[in-house]
């Protein structure tokens, strides 16, 4: 979420919601996300939030355009599917036309869509977007980290397996199912992750960073019990762990840090100089984890909430 500060008439001010954008209003959208990510440093929009952009109306996602005399000048995406959660939003305004107001009003336009029960998230956690979050009654509910660690040099002992696990690479179209199951259960509690579908599973796949050779599936006995999606950005000479499960009845020992350090011997394999992760502020025992296999913080997002 990033917003502006003192707000200001804008009398050709128009806000339309769609379930679904055309090319030309999709490429339009990702031109304001562009400009925006080069101004601020990071993405105002979510990867997921980017990938429902595209294609064809999806349950649940509705698309905010604010235009001023027909010039996009706002975004904003409301997912609502998750069955306890409020809705959940994310939103930007072109740099060039910041302290105008248009971030309130879009802002205001995501309350009324949600019948006031709203999270929204304040990626990088700006003061200006902090300042917006308060002006609508909204407090501070998650803190999501990136941590960062070099990965020149990396000097991490060999992993060493659980007893009876084996690792190997994701295979597309025969691992699916059983993937999205370990998944849905590694992470159940989790409103985000927990929650992907065939059709999310398959939007990564067909993305251009996409690799099987380096997601890795750990099982026991024919079954999966954990996995290491990794993800490469090499235009930032990044390597990510993108994420790391483990089925419920295989934790506690050890397997999500053997996984963990693959990934990173895989990526540092890849010439790439810096692992990042995402991780939450509270969840101490993954921080902890990855603080001892030396990530730090660099960047911090933050979710807001209405009061329920």
């Amino acid at each position: 979420m990033t917003s502006d500060n003192t707000p200001q008439p804008a009398r050709s001010r128009a806000i339309d919601t769609y379930d679904a954008l055309t090319a030309e209003q999709i490429e339009a959208v990702l031109g304001l996300l562009a400009a925006a990510a080069r101004n601020d440093g990071q993405q105002a929009v979510s990867e997921q939030g980017r990938l429902q952009l595209r294609g064809a109306a999806r349950d649940g996602v509705a698309h905010l355009l604010l235009t001023v005399d027909g010039e996009l000048v706002g975004y904003a995406q409301l997912e609502d599917t998750d069955p306890v959660e409020p809705p959940a939003a994310e939103l930007v305004v072109h740099p060039s036309r910041r302290g105008q107001g248009h971030g309130r009003a879009l802002g205001s336009a995501l309350l009324a869509a949600s019948g006031k029960r709203l999270r929204a998230w304040a990626h990088g956690g700006h003061s200006a977007a902090r300042h917006l979050a308060q002006v609508l009654g909204m407090t501070l509910f998650r803190e999501l980290r990136q941590l960062r660690r070099p990965l020149d040099g990396l000097d991490l002992p060999e992993p060493v397996l659980p007893d009876g696990v084996t690792v190997r690479a994701f295979v597309p179209g025969q691992d699916d199912t059983a993937w999205l199951a370990v998944n849905a259960a590694a992470f159940a509690h989790h409103p985000e992750q927990g929650s992907l579908t065939q059709r999310d599973l398959a939007d990564r796949e067909a993305e251009p960073w996409f690799d099987p050779a380096g997601f890795f599936l750990a099982e026991r006995n024919g079954e999966l019990v954990g996995f290491h999606w990794t993800k490469v950005h090499a235009a930032d000479g990044l390597g990510e762990v993108y994420v790391v499960g483990v089925r419920p009845d295989a934790q506690g020992g050890g397997l999500g840090k053997s996984l963990t350090t693959i990934g990173l011997r895989y990526l540092a394999g890849r010439g790439l100089p810096t692992a990042m992760l995402y991780v939450d502020a509270d969840n101490s025992a993954a921080v902890s984890v990855y603080e001892r296999l030396g990530f730090t913080t660099y960047e911090t997002d933050l979710m807001y909430r209405t009061e329920t």
